[in-house]
């Protein structure tokens, strides 16, 4: 009998060990299969995004950069107010633009808007980049060309801003345009633009604001387009 006892405790043990293997090995599995619970700088606005968010982290960077060149003179923006805005960290600039300078001569590049400016046949142009303008504002708060506005306030800055705007805006819509003064009636013609724009998005006239977009397009567009076609 005292064989038996001892056969069957020994049996309990041998179960009660091989119970807590199972469960053991079960619950390493569920904490490699639990998804990690994301970090401060990993979960939200600010989070440090991995490689492959590189381009569009990047693309953000430079977006909340045009938006305050567009209001801020360039010796007053900071990169924890371009970090901010775009939800990124301020070493997250650093690390993918160097410095301040460096992140700021892109931004002062119009090649990455004109395309979509101009992106219209000729004889609806006016109409299509009042509507971009405006559009632009509403939809994304910031426009596409309005930083020229603020070039005399960016020294040194503001002459690498002036020429990007006539090479890559001005002398790109006057090559489009046919018959005589082509370069003036270009400039003429985003004359009109801005002031529609600084009209609306920094001075943000109350009646211009409260009406339908659709209307002011009607509005504008033909003075705009008087330029463009003769």
């Amino acid at each position: 009998m005292t064989d038996g006892r001892a056969g069957a405790s020994m049996d309990r043990i041998t179960g009660q060990a091989t119970a807590s293997a199972h469960e053991s090995t079960a619950t390493s599995r569920d904490v490699e299969a639990a998804p990690r619970t994301p970090g401060p700088r990993e979960g939200g606005q600010g989070r440090s995004p991995g490689r492959r968010d590189a381009g569009s982290t990047k693309s953000a960077i430079l977006r909340a950069a045009r938006h305050l060149l567009a209001r801020h003179a360039h010796g007053d923006i900071t990169l924890k107010a371009v970090a901010d805005r775009a939800g990124v960290s301020p070493p997250l600039i650093l690390k993918y633009f160097g410095n301040k300078d460096t992140l700021f001569s892109q931004v002062m590049s119009f090649e990455a808007d004109v395309a979509a400016l101009l992106d219209a046949p000729l004889p609806d142009l006016g109409r299509h980049m009042v509507r971009h303008v405006l559009t632009s504002q509403t939809e994304q708060g910031a426009d596409p060309i309005l930083r020229i506005v603020f070039a005399p306030l960016h020294g040194e800055q503001g002459d690498i801003l002036r020429a990007n705007f006539r090479s890559q805006v001005s002398d790109r819509l006057a090559a489009r345009l046919t018959g005589p003064d082509g370069g003036l009636r270009a400039e003429l013609a985003l004359g009109s633009l801005l002031g529609l724009g600084v009209m609306f998005g920094i001075a943000r006239g109350t009646h211009l604001r409260a009406t339908d977009l659709d209307d002011i397009v009607d509005r504008c567009a033909p003075a705009v387009q008087a330029h463009l076609t003769l």
